[in-house]
């Protein structure tokens, strides 16, 4: 068990961006900025939060539980190769929400400089 875990630590705090905390139940929290992407209990399984429709996704096709004491929007899953996968799913979408919440922050460029408008 101990080393499936340090494996999925080890790969999962080696992405972009990630960094790696304690978790304040126990075992170890990743992040990507301010945004958990999931922490892992030393008893042996993940918890990662995840939207409605892609927790029950996960849940349907069996590669998660619900999470084990019942917090919604959370699935549950016990450690083994896939659980680098869920943590990449989650790191994916976090990676584009960040992206696409620079793109609205004021100042960023979200219309054509008029200086290179066809024609011109």
């Amino acid at each position: 068990m101990e080393d499936i875990r340090a494996q999925i630590e080890q790969e999962v705090g080696s992405w972009q961006g990630v960094t790696v905390h304690p978790h304040r139940f126990g075992g170890v929290e990743f992040r990507l900025g301010r945004r958990e992407l999931g922490h892992i209990h030393t008893e042996g399984w993940a918890d990662l939060p995840f939207t409605t429709r892609i927790r029950d996704m996960l849940v349907e096709t069996g590669r998660a539980t619900p999470h084990k004491f019942g917090i919604r929007g959370w699935v549950s899953a016990d450690l083994d190769d896939e659980t680098v996968e869920l943590f990449r799913l989650g790191y994916e979408r976090a990676r584009v929400a960040e992206a696409v919440r620079e793109t609205r922050e004021p100042g960023s460029r979200t219309e054509p400089d008029s200086a290179f408008e066809p024609g011109s």
